[in-house]
């Protein structure tokens, strides 16, 4: 739930994260190349964290990508479609930024609006307030669009390819 845009985020961190629940809707991952260094449950087998620099980092398997939200979002997206084993990536569905058009319009093949707004966590484990905007589950991947119609997550399935 970062500060982005016009909304107004109070918090002592800008650390937030995907929530269980919706994790365990899209099943087990084999990397998170931008995890949190203290997280209270794992995202993936594999965790890479800031101290690590993921992006510089070999990935394998099915990437988890709930990347740092603002300007570095685009080099994590752009990583993540050029991925040959695929991957979900996790970000508010602001569909008119650059990010969007560099990233995902042209690159990723399914989109998943998810209905309401993510209640993100804290580091503690603790479930923070509603997101500032709505959020959008991107699939990059044949595999990963089959995973998204099944997944039993409210929203809209929109296919790009």
């Amino acid at each position: 739930m970062p500060n982005i845009g016009n909304e107004s985020t109070v918090a002592a961190t800008d650390v937030w994260l995907t929530p269980p629940w919706l994790l365990r809707q899209l099943g087990e991952f084999d990397l998170d190349p931008c995890s949190p260094v203290d997280r209270p449950w794992d995202t993936a087998k594999k965790h890479y964290t800031i101290e690590d620099d993921g992006l510089a980092q070999e990935w394998q398997g099915r990437v988890w990508c709930n990347p740092p939200y603002g300007p570095p979002m685009g080099k994590w997206l752009k990583r993540l479609s050029e991925h040959p084993e695929g991957g979900l990536a996790l970000i508010f569905a602001r569909t008119e930024t650059k990010v969007f058009f560099d990233y995902v319009w042209d690159r990723a093949d399914a989109l998943l609006f998810i209905k309401g707004r993510i209640k993100f966590h804290l580091p503690s484990g603790v479930e923070g307030g509603t997101a500032g905007s709505p959020s959008v589950l991107i699939a990059y991947g044949k595999q990963e669009v089959e995973t998204l119609e099944k997944c039993g997550i409210a929203g809209k399935l929109v296919r790009l390819t």
